[in-house]
């Protein structure tokens, strides 16, 4: 072999333990990655309060004679006599989650809605206290909060929970509720236990004024994409957003508590992405068939008549809703 044949060979063998080299430096750096992040899993820390994704898989105790273990937050119990199509049902609101020391430990822990139906026309509510012990999350104590209740916002403070909730008054249908109340909770003996409640009001159009609202759902379940941003804001009589591309505007009126209806809706012309264009059309077109609004753990919840029945449409704070007026020292 010549010296131009063996430079060539060693060269190579070179490059080729070279190789070998930077390709079992990288398997060891993602092996050391893998096991400190727990098989790419991201560990939360010990002191911080539970998350929805991991109460979504949480048991919870209070809400039947045993205690439900949710499974991608759900769970359903068995059905009823045989051919019934019902069964209970217990469901995580999986975008509502209070944090805020309870138990007195200094920690944060957390406060979330589960909604139980048997079935018929009413959806139990109930708030669940939850903290991190440990490596384990525990159940502190489970409330009822009513029958057909929506709850409108919540805070932690001074240890307990407070919620902002519509519910039926004295003269209410229970479908129709329209009283304003202000209701407190605190871990007392073990259990989640009321401490008292305050009447603040009859639901009206202001209380959806102010913050503008970001469209979340189209129906129940059906998401908006993150990048098509669809608003809806009230002032006075006046609403105006935006349909994800174009801008509208009209008037609102209500006859009746949780009641409403909008007139003269109008709206610019500039062409936009079909997708976007396409998620402006059903909006409008499903919000001009507006008939009634509420919240439904924390959201916005307008329910429309569509030519296919009716349709929800649900949206989240665009902006962060203000403080309660007695969590600033």
């Amino acid at each position: 072999m010549n010296d131009s044949a063996v430079k060539h060979s060693n060269r190579a063998d070179r490059e080729v333990r070279v190789s070998s080299l930077t390709l079992n430096f990288t398997l060891v750096c993602l092996v050391a990655f893998f096991v400190s992040t727990g098989c790419g899993k991201t560990k939360e820390p010990l002191d911080s309060p539970p998350r929805l994704a991991e109460l979504a898989s949480g048991t919870f105790s209070g809400i039947g004679d045993q205690p439900v273990r949710l499974r991608d937050g759900l769970w359903e119990g068995k059905k009823y006599p045989p051919g019934s199509a019902s069964r209970p049902t217990v469901s995580l609101a999986d975008h509502f989650l209070l944090e805020g020391d309870l138990n007195g430990d200094g920690l944060d822990d957390a406060a979330v809605i589960l909604w139980e139906s048997s079935g018929g026309s009413g959806t139990r509510s109930y708030l669940a206290v939850t903290s991190r012990m440990g490596k384990k999350i525990e159940n502190l104590g489970t409330a009822l909060i009513g029958d057909r209740v929506q709850v409108r916002s919540g805070w932690i403070f001074d240890q307990r929970v407070t919620l902002d909730l519509v519910r039926a008054g004295p003269t209410d249908a229970a479908c129709c509720p329209s009283e304003r109340a202000l209701v407190s909770w605190s871990l007392v003996d073990g259990g989640l236990t009321k401490l008292e409640e305050e009447v603040i009001g009859v639901l009206s159009l202001a209380d959806i004024e102010g913050p503008e609202w970001s469209l979340a759902e189209i129906g129940w379940g059906e998401t908006i994409p993150e990048d098509i941003a669809a608003t809806l804001h009230f002032q006075g009589n006046k609403v105006a957003g935006t349909g994800g591309c174009n801008r509208f505007f009209g008037s609102v009126t209500s006859e009746r508590p949780g009641e409403l209806e909008f007139s003269g809706m109008g709206t610019t012309q500039m062409a936009c992405p079909e997708l976007a264009m396409d998620v402006e059309r059903r909006f409008l077109s499903t919000l001009a068939g507006a008939t009634s609004y509420g919240f439904a753990a924390g959201r916005l919840l307008l329910t429309c008549e569509t030519e296919d029945g009716m349709v929800a449409l649900l949206f989240d704070h665009q902006t962060e809703p203000p403080e309660p007026p007695d969590a600033t020292p």
